[in-house]
């Protein structure tokens, strides 16, 4: 189900993976979700990416509802980002509209790869999540490690969770440094920023993305269990 929102930016677009019970005790039975999770995707690709995809189909069976959301750049088929404050201008609105639309007090958990992430860093607190999800999170620009990012991340309150490829140009996992007690790092053994892996590897592109969503839906359901 496509929704479209306008924002300041621009119309953006979410993409709805409505929670489900994976066993459900009747048939035909509706369970509420338990979570609502907004996903933005980066500066280079779409809700296309695998990760983001595979995240959509894996966590709805837990109860999480799976919001992908397209900034107004990518719907007018733009080819470039807009700056980091046009970027926070097309999220927060569709966050709203998203919370709007689902029942009062779900708990809201935020997230993206790459340009999404550090949007849902920066915006945590505006928009009331109880977590960010941060995919690739770019720590800095490739070669260039002296210009980090790192303070988005480390300056986020909200209890977060970085997934990082091992091989990613933007920082892997062990060039992070030290994450607040609220914060935890997924380092993968393998992957690059966007989290594929060389066919040398002896593990898949498949099994990574299984090690990313069943670390993030530990990650989420530890989360939700503690509220």
């Amino acid at each position: 189900m496509h929704t479209l929102v306008s924002t300041p930016a621009g119309e953006a677009r979410y993409t709805l993976f409505p929670a489900f019970p994976a066993f459900p005790a009747t048939k035909g039975a509706r369970t509420p979700p338990r979570a609502l999770l907004a996903l933005g995707h980066g500066a280079g690709g779409g809700i296309e990416a695998a990760d983001l995809r595979a995240l959509a189909a894996a966590l709805p069976p837990l109860g999480i509802t799976v919001a992908l959301v397209e900034q107004p750049w990518r719907v007018a088929g733009k080819k470039l980002a807009p700056a980091p404050k046009t970027l926070d201008a097309g999220w927060l609105p569709v966050v709203a509209a998203l919370r709007a639309a689902h029942p009062a007090g779900l708990p809201l958990l935020v997230g993206g790869r790459s340009a999404g992430a550090r949007v849902a860093c920066r915006t945590a607190v505006a928009t009331g999540a109880a977590g960010v999800l941060a995919l690739a999170f770019p720590l800095h620009p490739p070669g260039k490690p002296e210009r980090s990012r790192a303070a988005e991340l480390l300056d986020c309150p909200v209890p977060t969770l970085v997934v990082q490829g091992a091989k990613d140009p933007f920082g892997g996992g062990d060039a992070f440094p030290p994450l607040g007690a609220h914060q935890r790092l997924l380092a993968l053994p393998y992957g690059n920023h966007s989290f594929a892996v060389l066919k040398s590897a002896p593990m898949s592109e498949t099994e990574l993305l299984a090690l990313i969503t069943d670390g993030v839906g530990e990650w989420a359901t530890e989360l939700l269990s503690g509220r």
